[in-house]
């Protein structure tokens, strides 16, 4: 037997566990996202946070150069998605808990049903590489499809966007109403903190 197989298995291991920490500390960081501005969600459509839920502290933050961290940046960059915008999605679905299930089974940090990420090819869920990357390109897909309208485009990801053509809008369900409102809450938080810094 191969001397040297336990320590490269211990190895790959290590390694795995590095990315799925430095993901998460990327995720909760304001600092290493501050500079990643694609485009501005209208002053319109910011709401008040005075009656949504704050956001966590979470972790406190680290900078990372890890290889995870470059991939999560190309990830966001590759879709033109304002980073702040999926931090806000993430906390708002799942408290950035990659190991997050919900009543109706969505699972990860993005909260990706079963079918949804098999139709985008997520073979894991719970791993925040596979969940984000599938997350965010299904959001730019609502994105697309919606005209770039944030709160259509998010009224999707939550109802569906079969309840958005029916409703031609957001639904009329106070979950999602809800829904929308903590997640530009978020957006709001992390957007001021950045300035703030700047």
């Amino acid at each position: 037997m191969n001397e040297e197989l336990p320590l490269r298995r211990h190895t790959a291991s290590m390694s795995r566990m590095a990315f799925i920490i430095g993901t998460v500390v990327l995720l909760i960081s304001p600092e290493i996202f501050s500079s990643y501005n694609h485009f501005q969600i209208s002053s319109g459509d910011v709401v008040s946070s005075a009656a949504v839920s704050q956001p966590s502290k979470g972790y406190s933050p680290q900078s990372s150069e890890s290889e995870e961290n470059e991939y999560l940046f190309s990830t966001i960059i590759r879709y033109q998605v304002d980073p702040e915008l999926i931090r806000a999605i993430i906390m708002a679905e799942s408290s950035c808990n990659p190991k997050a299930v919900s009543r109706r089974g969505a699972r990860g940090l993005m909260q990706l049903m079963p079918a949804t990420a098999k139709a985008l090819g997520v073979e894991d869920s719970f791993n925040p590489e596979h969940n984000i990357h599938g997350g965010v390109r299904y959001f730019k897909k609502l994105l697309d499809r919606f005209g770039g309208d944030v709160s259509i485009a998010l009224a999707a990801y939550n109802a569906g966007s079969r309840k958005v053509r029916e409703y031609e809008g957001i639904p009329p369900f106070k979950s999602t109403q809800y829904y929308i409102k903590r997640v530009f809450s978020y957006y709001n938080r992390y957007k001021e903190a950045g300035s703030d810094r700047a």
